[in-house]
């Protein structure tokens, strides 16, 4: 595996960017010590593999900054993404030694490594380590039935807007943005992945993010700028019964 060493200096655990969301999130401060001892940077650069399927994967980690992908090989060498890792997402599982997915990053990618056989050392120790690792699973299994459902039943606009939906909730998350003025983030992926991931053409995702600009839902600000200037009515292109199902 071709790795190179983070250009960036070393981040304390305590300012961490993504600290309140890692799986570190409810670790206390002596935890945070121990963790920073046997943690270490690694930078990706664009199109670089992280990981493939089946090799043995030493190291879990979690995304600092950036965005990968996770893509599954058919027999025939068809291949088709199935999840993205977006910051404080963690990747690897403890206990399993070898990668399920390839793994690749989009963007530059810095993730936290940790050496595979001292963080499950640690975690035997650290109950609020497995705890919030259990959350951020189930948290996965949840957003896999909810892409299920995506791709199976949305038009090509209720899949643009609930990806915008995603990755705005996410940024909005990490940045801990607050108030009722318009979300505005830059948009992690082109439009050429946007669609391998959705299952759409390149022309169909360049015209429904057009029309949702024509329409106002969204606009564009710069290459990747996305601006939102009403979440509600984002949500209601997305087609999800956002009321849980009350009538009116």
């Amino acid at each position: 595996m071709s790795m190179q060493e983070s250009e960036l200096l070393p981040i304390r655990c305590s300012d961490c960017p993504i600290r309140h969301r890692a799986v570190c999130a409810r670790c206390e401060p002596h935890e945070l010590r121990l963790l920073e001892e046997i943690k270490y940077y690694r930078t990706f650069e664009v199109g670089q593999a992280i990981a493939w399927t089946g090799d043995r994967l030493d190291f879990v980690a979690s995304v600092v900054s950036g965005i990968a992908t996770l893509r599954q090989t058919l027999e025939d060498g068809r291949t088709q993404m199935v999840g993205l890792l977006l910051p404080s997402d963690f990747m690897g599982r403890p206990g399993r030694e070898v990668a399920s997915y390839d793994v690749s990053a989009t963007t530059e990618v810095v993730m936290c490594c940790f050496r595979r056989r001292p963080f499950e050392e640690l975690m035997t120790s650290m109950p609020s380590i497995a705890q919030r690792l259990l959350e951020m699973t189930l948290d996965e299994l949840d957003a896999a039935r909810e892409w299920m459902l995506l791709l199976g039943r949305k038009t090509a606009r209720e899949k643009i807007a609930s990806l915008l939906t995603i990755l705005a909730r996410r940024d909005a998350a990490l940045t801990l943005s607050r108030g009722a003025g318009p979300l505005e983030f830059t948009l992690p992926l082109t439009r050429e992945a946007m669609a391998d991931y959705l299952g759409l053409t390149l022309e169909t995702v360049s015209r429904q993010v057009s029309a949702l600009k024509r329409d106002g839902v969204i606009k564009l600000t710069g290459k990747r700028g996305i601006a939102i200037p009403d979440f509600g009515r984002l949500m209601l292109e997305t087609g999800d019964d956002t009321d849980g199902g009350m009538p009116d």
